[in-house]
């Protein structure tokens, strides 16, 4: 079973449309009873379609990006799921319970406790030291000043700051200022994070440091996250699934090896062109029914399904073999050959690869 049918979702957005402009409601009953165009909208009703019929689901303990270029609707669509904009049409539910029926005191209580976001201008507080920064969140809720001081200086412990606590945001390189706006986000002890492209404007050897410290502690403390990027490779770097938007619509959704093996069109292939597929795409998506392989199976070297191309190309130049054997606990599952790999490196799909 997969980690989707298995885990709750946390967030469910059902055919969610959001139209910018003073004939939106217009343009809205326009599109949906005469199926107009993002073009159309815009020539006859002066209005912008942001988002158009978006469904995601976002299940705990996932990390779901969100990738697009300018202009995509990925910022849009963020804001959708905690209603900092509210939808044209459609339903956002979160935990279950629709945030569009909310009154604003259950919203509210619902982004303090349940959803913490980080935005790429962290926005910290330049009067206020690293801690006070952190335990900002605790302190609009409430939180006595003890109390919210400790779990501030918990959260700074599991970004590395903890010897920074009494620093300003000034003392602060960019990759720091993003751990705290993190740290902030952290203490509130939220179930899921939203985060819309908080490492873009890093130097690159410091944003790919964020990014898997970002999935490791992800993964560490249980969180759910929706991720937003521009870039491609950050997305496979952190994602367990990903959207690719275009003009307001989700093109396609899947893992990254998914995609890049079986592009949804002409736009998700170029996207994914230069995407190298030795450590994406795996021995289960390039193998062949072991009935494809003429020869002796039981001396060929071993992988799992899950080996990667460069370990697959590391055993063959390693054994000398023309083949390997594909084992799932013990099992036959198929064959990969070297016709398959050099398929995988393309990014051909199995039924090519065959």
């Amino acid at each position: 079973m997969t980690h989707k049918e298995t885990a709750e979702v946390l967030i469910d957005c059902q055919s969610v449309w959001k139209v910018f402009g003073k004939r939106s409601a217009e343009a809205i009953k326009a599109i949906t009873e005469r199926g107009l165009g993002k073009q159309d909208v815009l020539k006859q009703y002066g209005c912008v379609i942001g988002v158009s019929n978006a469904s995601l689901q976002v299940s705990r303990g996932e990390i779901f990006c969100i990738m697009g270029l300018s202009g995509s609707g990925k910022s849009t669509l963020i804001r959708l799921l905690n209603r900092l904009i509210e939808p044209s049409l459609g339903k956002v539910l979160v935990k279950g319970r629709d945030i569009g029926a909310m009154d604003a005191a259950a919203l509210r209580e619902i982004r303090a406790r349940h959803i913490g976001m980080v935005f790429q201008s962290v926005a910290l507080l330049p009067q206020r030291n690293v801690l006070e920064n952190a335990a900002f969140g605790l302190e609009v809720q409430g939180v006595p000043r003890d109390q919210r001081n400790r779990t501030a200086e918990a959260a700074l412990d599991k970004v590395g700051l903890s010897d920074w606590k009494l620093r300003y945001p000034s003392e602060l390189s960019g990759g720091m200022q993003q751990r705290v706006g993190l740290a902030r986000a952290l203490a509130s002890d939220p179930e899921i994070i939203l985060m819309d492209e908080p490492f873009s404007a890093l130097d690159p050897l410091i944003r790919r440091q964020l990014q898997d410290e970002f999935r490791q502690l992800t993964k560490e403390l249980g969180k759910s996250a929706v991720f937003i990027t521009h870039d491609l490779d950050e997305a496979i770097r952190i994602g367990d699934r990903i959207a690719i938007m275009k003009d307001g619509v989700i093109i396609q959704v899947g893992t990254a090896e998914e995609i890049v093996m079986n592009p949804a069109d002409q736009y998700v292939a170029d996207f994914v062109a230069g995407i190298s597929r030795l450590h994406l795409v795996k021995a289960h998506s390039v193998m062949v029914p072991p009935g494809g392989w003429q020869g002796a199976t039981q001396d060929l070297p071993r992988c799992s399904p899950e080996a990667d191309i460069d370990a697959l190309i590391g055993l063959i130049a390693d054994t000398g073999s023309d083949a390997i054997r594909v084992e799932d606990d013990g099992n036959l599952v198929g064959i990969v050959t070297i016709r398959n790999l050099l398929s995988g490196v393309r990014g051909e799909p199995q039924a090519r690869a065959a």
